[in-house]
């Protein structure tokens, strides 16, 4: 019942009043983040959502678009801006996402949405991972986040999908403060953000 039901409507609602009375902040962010990265605010990429439904996904943009003297981008910790490693932190950045929920393209709590990229690499077991909606928080962020190998990422995902109850993502939603108060696993460890997926069809976990 709640996952077929019960979980939307309260997404829904949850989103909506959160926006309305986060829109101050948000105002304000996306201001600083405009001036600091030259009008640059929102970061709007193709993600898969369930059944790998393709949407696209809306964040605050923490980077600038820096090339280096060959047209390329400069790597990730040399492009973020002040403010943007502040948003980062803070997981600020992740709350333009709750327009996705309002439209039912995310949750609040699930997998998150990965890169339309990776959709071919993935065996059949961490292709279950699209059996939900994608979260702005989940299980695997709650564990680790950026600082956990694929693997793991993959095998959290899936067994939040096979678990998912109300507990347990009212249990997620209070390890996610935590999580960000403490500023627990934002970057991955040769990274700011999570290193690149390249597949590992071999190991079809079941």
């Amino acid at each position: 019942m709640y996952k077929r039901f019960i979980k939307r409507g309260l997404d829904f609602l949850t989103s909506s009043l959160v926006l309305l009375f986060l829109s101050p902040l948000l105002g304000l962010i996306a201001l600083l983040l405009a001036i600091a990265q030259k009008g640059n605010v929102f970061f709007i990429q193709e993600r898969p959502g369930k059944n790998a439904n393709i949407f696209k996904i809306i964040k605050f943009k923490t980077m600038t678009d820096d090339i280096d003297a060959e047209g390329r981008l400069l790597p990730d910790e040399k492009r973020l801006t002040n403010i943007g490693k502040f948003v980062r932190s803070t997981s600020i950045d992740e709350l333009p996402q709750l327009i996705n929920v309002v439209k039912g393209d995310m949750a609040i709590v699930g997998p998150r949405p990965l890169l339309v990229k990776y959709l071919p690499l993935y065996n059949d077991f961490q292709s279950k991972r699209h059996d939900v909606r994608p979260g702005i928080t989940g299980w695997a962020q709650v564990n680790g986040r950026n600082a956990i190998s694929w693997e793991k990422k993959f095998e959290l995902d899936v067994w939040y999908t096979q678990n998912l109850s109300f507990l347990l993502d009212l249990k997620i939603i209070l390890l996610t403060i935590k999580k960000v108060f403490w500023r627990e696993g934002i970057s991955a460890a040769t990274s700011a953000t999570m290193e690149t997926f390249t597949g590992n069809k071999k190991n079809e976990t079941t």
